[in-house]
């Protein structure tokens, strides 16, 4: 009995030293952050001024790049055929952690830094989902766990990737059919948001793409029966996909925007161009619904005898869970924290809810808050998806805009240049940091991942929804 009492203790007291050791480590990469704060913030503000668009993101990407460089990682340059996307890696051996980097922003919401509409640029480009956060606190973490490998000569390679044009491009897609996380055993992210949580996440796969209708010219009233109206194609396929919605699963999402539709109205144009978007949570849905959107545009092309062209211009798969990570990632958001304001920012953030109309305004508390874990959908889309199939991935969410903030709107572009925003900034990379001790110090969690990463995918053979197309890296130019 003793010796088993003595086999116990000393169980215990290995434990103890391990959890012990695991809070020094988590301490040393949260407090590399803290010191090196007031430098991210002002990296986070130069991408939040240069604004650039998907896939022209040059001086974003080469600010996140020389950032990494300076720190002492290895970057390779323009990967994937992406001028603008890298991969910077430092260590060697496994495991292998991958960290995500995003700094695209969006046309037509440009705006400054404070709690009211101010363009700063009328119709000009605006970080209005954060990602000139999102990149920098990705670059962050990546440093803070090359510095705690770097002091503990600890073996392993943390792995930075920037990938651009998430917003529409689906950059991240072409990395991974590049083969750039062949060798990847663990990928973490994150995303700004309006609260705190690390949640088990779906979300829903799209295909997006162009229809291009070609006719004839004539003057629209002297020969009109010599014409044959682009418009008038995409109009019958608009009016044919519309009967459609009735006949689709209800968690389905059509949308469509006409991009061209001619350029008089007395002259029938012979060129006009509608953009399409599916979406729903099954790929494979997304898939046979999309085939039904192509039908419906080639009978809009015999109707009105004009011929017509489609272009995927991206498509990308669902989120794939990982529980076992995801657990992981919410209880070190959990110990770290929210986000508390000072009387400024409390003033900031009353006044900017002013504008919030017709919204359900959850109370300010939550930015201090953290969300309990919990299995949930995503309605929108997102490329980490594409990853989340090739590789076990988990993600959270911190509070870098005001609760109640929707994204992709100005009021989102407005904390995003300022503390709130940082302030959301800094415990995302905490966050990361944290979790990537874990995985470089947990073996068997990355075991576990793995093995429900199999399980979850069920037999399901990856492949790119977009084919052999090369990027298109021309697709937010002139915008």
């Amino acid at each position: 009995m003793r010796k088993i009492l003595q086999v116990l203790l000393l169980g215990i007291g290995t434990i103890a030293h391990i959890n012990a050791q695991k809070a020094d480590d988590k301490a040393y990469v949260t407090s590399q952050l803290d010191k090196k704060y007031a430098s991210y913030c002002q990296i986070a503000k130069q991408i939040w001024n240069y604004a650039e668009l998907g896939y022209l993101e040059s001086k974003s990407s080469a600010l996140l790049q020389e950032t990494l460089r300076k720190s002492g990682f290895k970057v390779e340059s323009g990967v994937a055929d992406i001028p603008t996307a890298f991969v910077a890696s430092y260590g060697s051996g496994q495991p292998v952690i991958g960290i995500l980097a995003e700094y695209d922003a969006l046309p037509g919401l440009s705006q400054d830094s404070v709690p009211y509409r101010k363009p700063l640029i009328e119709g000009g480009t605006g970080h209005g989902c954060g990602h000139n956060l999102f990149g920098t606190a990705s670059v962050a973490a990546g440093i803070a766990l090359k510095d705690w490998l770097l002091q503990t000569k600890r073996a392993g390679t943390v792995r930075v990737y920037g990938t651009p044009a998430e917003e529409g491009g689906g950059g991240k897609v072409y990395m991974v059919r590049a083969g750039l996380l062949k060798d990847v055993d663990a990928v973490i992210h994150w995303h700004p948001g309006d609260g705190n949580s690390a949640d088990a996440s779906t979300c829903t796969a799209v295909i997006q793409g162009m229809f291009r209708f070609y006719g004839k010219t004539a003057h629209a009233a002297g020969a009109p029966e010599r014409g044959r109206s682009s418009l008038d194609g995409v109009e019958a396929m608009n009016v044919m996909v519309n009967m459609m919605r009735e006949h689709v699963d209800e968690r389905s999402r059509i949308h469509y925007v006409i991009t061209k539709g001619g350029l008089a109205a007395n002259v029938v144009p012979d060129f006009a161009e509608v953009e399409y978007m599916v979406r729903h949570p099954d790929v494979t849905e997304v898939k046979q619904i999309w085939e039904r959107v192509i039908k419906a545009a080639e009978g809009a092309a015999l109707g009105t005898g004009t011929t017509m062209k489609y272009e995927v211009i991206t498509g990308i798969y669902g989120l794939l869970p990982n529980e076992t990570l995801a657990k992981v990632m919410h209880s070190n958001l959990q110990k770290l924290g929210g986000v508390s304001y000072n009387a400024e920012e409390m003033a900031f953030a009353n006044k900017l809810r002013v504008s919030f109309e017709n919204a359900k305004i959850p109370p300010l508390s939550r930015a201090s808050e953290v969300q309990p874990y919990r299995l949930s959908h995503f309605p929108a889309s997102t490329d980490v998806g594409d990853i989340s199939y090739v590789v076990p991935t988990a993600g959270l969410s911190t509070a870098t805009w005001v609760p109640g903030t929707a994204a992709h709107t100005w009021q989102a572009v407005a904390a995003d240049g300022m503390s709130i925003g940082y302030k959301g900034m800094l415990l995302a990379a905490k966050t990361l940091a944290s979790m990537g001790v874990d995985l470089f110090t947990q073996p068997e969690l990355v075991s576990r991942a793995k093995a429900e990463f199999q399980q979850k995918l069920d037999g399901v053979k990856y492949a790119p929804l977009i084919g052999d197309r090369k990027p298109p890296l021309d697709y937010r130019k002139g915008l």
